[in-house]
């Protein structure tokens, strides 16, 4: 009979706290995976923690090195066949990674800064002295300045302070820290810097928990207060109204302040709604529900296109001032049933079936709306692809010209799924979507 030795928890947490201070590695990471954390005492949690913390820089730093061994030091300056710089290489490690484009392009490009202009900064990643989101921070802090002809002293001299500040202090620090350290060493560059940034100003939308979503705005500094005055405007003149109705006076400054927001949007889109007409149709905001639930017979969630699940009673809210329109589904799988059609340019019936069944770009991990999408022939019109379901399918135009002209493949089948296959030969599959499902 052989008797389990407990080690006592002060030997534990003292082993613990000398990993920590260990070059990362795999053997460290071996050993810190055969201690379980809950056999610590209150310190040495801590500095297991840490100590993991160290090991997943030291990964991070391995992973910059194949980043840049599969896209290359450099981005492809003549922009291939898109007029844009690495298009194949991202779309092989947003599939390989399950990451969308614009996503993969971000670590490429945060690699190619990392491995090319930082090697300090590489170095304290592999050694653990700074986490993957400091090292991140400072790429994308010194990227534009490093285009722009920062000399590579005051590159050295921005790294410096930034691994120096980074010690003590949270990414976002950091990243202050770099801004204004660029700022004095190059007033010139930094006045480019601020310029150029002007042309990477974007809106995105992210869904969150609960029926929520994050609407992001990434605006030069004049034009974000343009809109937070025409909010505070459209507030001020509610306020004003001769008939305020008692729920908007309950509403806190800051949920005034998204439903101004809200409003004016909806008047905009209002306005717009005779004029623009993707796919012959007004963009509109799609919500899917079924029959019982619609009728108040049944509570289960409806599909808000672009975000997901919603409570029944918000959906058969949206229904009720909006326009229906029926489709039926098979009771089994919920795909949208087949129907057959035998001219290239699809009637609107079938515009309006490809986009309920479709929603988004058909690529993997592509989530632009399908309503600013190009309906694509599978197997092409001109090699004898019939224009009915099966052979169609919804692309934004990005992915629709890779698929014609970059190398990729595209085998589409008649619920709605299909597969792609890489110019190397990766092949990925995209399952149907089954209407009341998210995506």
């Amino acid at each position: 009979m052989t008797t389990a030795l407990r080690i006592p928890r002060e030997i534990l947490d003292i082993e613990v706290a000398e990993l920590l201070r260990a070059t990362p590695g795999y053997k460290i990471l071996g050993e810190l995976i055969e201690i379980n954390p809950h056999s610590l005492g209150e310190t040495g949690k801590l500095d297991y923690l840490a100590a993991l913390d160290r090991q997943e820089s030291w990964i991070c730093a391995l992973k910059q090195e194949a980043l840049v061994a599969i896209a290359g030091e450099v981005a492809d300056e003549t922009g291939g066949i898109f007029g844009a710089v690495d298009d194949e290489e991202r779309e092989d490690v947003a599939t390989a990674l399950r990451l969308s484009p614009t996503a993969a392009q971000n670590r490429i490009d945060v690699a190619r800064v990392l491995v090319g202009h930082l090697p300090n900064t590489i170095s304290a990643l592999a050694t653990g002295e700074i986490s993957a989101a400091h090292a991140t921070v400072i790429a994308k802090e010194t990227a534009t300045a490093i285009r722009n002809g920062l000399s590579e002293d005051a590159v050295f001299r921005v790294e410096q302070t930034a691994l120096a500040h980074a010690e003590f202090h949270t990414p976002g620090q950091v990243a202050t820290k770099v801004k204004t350290t660029i700022a004095k060493l190059a007033p010139e560059e930094f006045e480019e810097i601020v310029d150029r940034a002007r042309d990477s100003r974007r809106v995105s939308c992210y869904p969150e928990a609960d029926g929520m979503a994050t609407v992001v705005a990434i605006l030069p500094a004049e034009d974000a207060q343009t809109v937070m005055k025409s909010i505070e405007a459209y507030i001020l003149k509610r306020n004003q109204e001769d008939e305020v109705d008692a729920e908007w006076s309950m509403l806190s400054a800051d949920m005034k302040r998204a439903d101004a927001l809200t409003a004016i949007a909806s008047q905009a889109l209002g306005a717009m709604a005779d004029d623009v007409r993707p796919h012959r149709r007004p963009i509109t905001i799609s919500v899917a529900v079924d029959l019982p639930t619609l009728l108040g017979l049944a509570e289960n969630p409806g599909q808000l296109a672009g975000y997901g699940a919603i409570p029944a009673s918000v959906a058969r809210k949206l229904a009720a001032d909006g326009t229906w329109q029926r489709f039926v589904s098979d009771p089994t799988t919920g795909n949208l049933l087949d129907f057959g059609r035998e001219k290239y340019i699809p009637p609107q019936e079938l515009v309006d079936y490809l986009l309920a069944r479709d929603r988004t770009c058909r690529f993997p991990g592509c989530r632009r709306s399908g309503q600013l999408a190009d309906i694509d022939h599978a197997h092409s019109w001109e090699s004898g692809g019939e224009t009915n379901p099966a052979n169609l399918g919804l692309l934004c135009r990005r992915h629709h010209r890779m698929k014609t002209h970059g190398g990729w493949k595209l085998k589409s089948n008649a619920d709605g799924s299909c597969t792609w296959e890489s110019p190397v030969g990766k092949q990925f599959f995209v399952p149907a979507r089954p209407i009341l499902d998210a995506i």
